[in-house]
């Protein structure tokens, strides 16, 4: 009886029969982030819809384990965001995160996924200390960070004559890490900052700001903000005439920016994306069925494309280790092994601090006229590739490279 028993406990501790114990129990992702407040249009319900396209498009399953999509509102507060996260981990039986807008809640999910060996995909996060010094064996980054998007847009600006400028920026360390980037583009490209100044989190009237840009002697505004600030801020600047006498730069602009200000405030506005929903004829099938399933029937932006492109990546990996996800390490090691392929980014490579590898889109919003309907906002001026867009490894300083 006693060698039974033995016998008994070796196998229900055994990795092989963790395997079959996950496969027991359906596969939890859980999608967390803003669905209340001031980033819920850009990323929000949209990005939960991407998720579920991405388990239905693998199938519905992993294994025999039924996948499984469940959603949480951090409400842009980190408290709640990371309590949201340890109660899935805890008690819920979720494995992995999957979006997480706003850099300090993302930061701290990320902390707590390698606390607790889950896994954590940043789609919607932006700080690049997430493949940097805060770097996971636990974390994949994908879409976009702050490096990627201040450099590529910083280099093309002054290239485009825009030497002098001023930031304004969200204060967190969201809008910090892409200040920073557009700086340090600016200086390298030999351009100059004459000033910056930092708002709160969904400011309402950015009037005292720009007075203050208008007067730096700046001939470039760069918006190290996102979502509803973004788009306030470009159509403040709009009504006070400030863009006719200064370039427009925004590295986290997108199509759902355009859409809440209009083309006749945003032309002429440059953009750095790695997703276009009118870019290739998949591109285009995605987008027609997310706007099909979203309440206010919107196009895709490139976050929600990453959340889908993320959660097929997940499963994938999950579905080579034979339905055992409950090794986090595991299956991010997994996912590192081999690119990343699906229809929206093509192939991309998952490098070993976890940033996603992927060309990037120099894009500048069309004029009123050039555009063909709804949702088209956007012409391709230059693609990036890969190994240009992003952050050289060696340049992360991330613990996990040698």
């Amino acid at each position: 009886m006693m060698k039974h028993l033995c016998l008994l406990l070796v196998l229900v501790f055994s990795p092989a029969f963790a395997g079959v114990a996950d496969a027991a129990e359906p596969l939890k992702l859980g999608v967390l982030n803003d669905l209340s407040g001031v980033y819920a249009d850009y990323q929000g319900r949209g990005s939960v819809i991407a998720a579920e396209m991405a388990a239905e498009d693998f199938g519905g399953n992993v294994a025999g384990r039924k996948i499984e999509i469940i959603t949480g509102d951090h409400q842009n507060k980190p408290d709640i965001g990371l309590a949201i996260a340890r109660r899935w981990f805890d008690t819920e039986g979720v494995d992995a995160v999957l979006d997480v807008p706003n850099s300090a809640i993302a930061l701290a999910v990320a902390d707590l996924a390698r606390e607790k060996n889950k896994v954590f995909i940043g789609s919607g996060a932006g700080t690049a200390l997430l493949t940097g010094t805060k770097c996971s064996p636990n974390t994949i980054h994908w879409t976009f960070d702050t490096w990627e998007v201040g450099h590529a847009l910083g280099r093309a600006v002054v290239a485009e004559g825009g030497k002098k400028w001023f930031f304004l920026t969200a204060d967190y360390t969201f809008g910090y890490d892409l200040e920073t980037s557009m700086t340090e583009a600016v200086r390298a490209a030999g351009g100059e900052v004459m000033g910056a100044v930092r708002h709160p989190l969904g400011t309402s009237d950015f009037s005292s700001y720009l007075l203050k840009a208008q007067d730096s002697g700046a001939d470039v505004l760069g918006l190290a903000n996102a979502g509803g600030d973004t788009a306030t801020a470009i159509k403040e600047a709009h009504e006070f005439g400030l863009t006719q006498k200064m370039k427009m730069a925004g590295p986290i602009v997108n199509i759902n920016i355009i859409e809440a200000i209009g083309l006749p405030s945003a032309e002429g506005l440059l953009a750095v994306t790695p997703f276009y929903w009118d870019m290739t004829a998949q591109t285009r099938a995605f987008a027609q069925r997310f706007s099909a399933r979203h309440p206010q029937h919107i196009m895709p932006n490139d976050m929600q494309a990453g959340v889908y492109a993320a959660t097929l990546a997940y499963l994938k990996a999950v579905a080579a280790l034979a339905g055992a996800s409950s090794d986090g390490r595991a299956v991010v090691a997994e996912m590192k092994k081999k690119p990343a392929e699906d229809p929206l980014f093509g192939e991309s490579v998952i490098r070993a601090d976890g940033r996603v590898l992927h060309p990037v889109y120099l894009m500048a919003a069309k004029t009123p006229a050039e555009s063909h309907g709804n949702w088209d906002f956007f012409k391709l001026l230059a693609t990036v590739p890969a190994d240009q867009a992003f952050r050289p490894l060696a340049d992360g300083h991330c613990p996990l490279v040698n």
